[in-house]
């Protein structure tokens, strides 16, 4: 029988606005309350710290194919040294029309990864939370 392994990143009660106030870069610390703000107003949910560096909004339950199960936000980001990772659950193939406006990006399986604020449309990034919000 396979080893259940668990999750490391967890929510815990770490201070977020402590976290997000020990990030280095101005720039990237000014992006990430920007993110928060919008982030809080789209989930209407207040922000968790989950693992060391994940700020993360609402929670759902969910199980794998393998069996694997857990807990996870619904939407989330974090300050990453290469990038700004947002979070965004559903896949970005719902949302191509929404991508196509959002300026310089990139995407893996559910992260959108950006530099910095000023080099996406807010107003897009924006509708982009939402639905992925509205697809979990």
């Amino acid at each position: 029988m396979a080893k259940k392994t668990e999750l490391k990143t967890k929510v815990n009660e770490a201070s977020v606005e402590g976290f997000l106030n020990s990030v280095a870069d101005e720039q990237a610390r000014k992006d990430c309350f920007e993110i928060l703000k919008m982030m809080k107003q789209v989930t209407k949910e207040e922000p968790k710290m989950w693992g060391a560096s994940i700020v993360g909004f609402g929670s759902y339950h969910y199980k794998g194919a393998s069996g694997r199960e857990g807990d996870w936000f619904i939407t989330g980001f974090s300050p990453r040294k290469q990038n700004l990772t947002l979070y965004l659950m559903g896949g970005f193939n719902l949302h191509e029309d929404l991508l196509k406006k959002l300026g310089k990006y990139k995407t893996s399986v559910g992260c959108l990864y950006i530099k910095k604020l000023d080099d996406v449309d807010k107003k897009v990034l924006k509708e982009l939370v939402t639905a992925s919000v509205k697809t979990m």
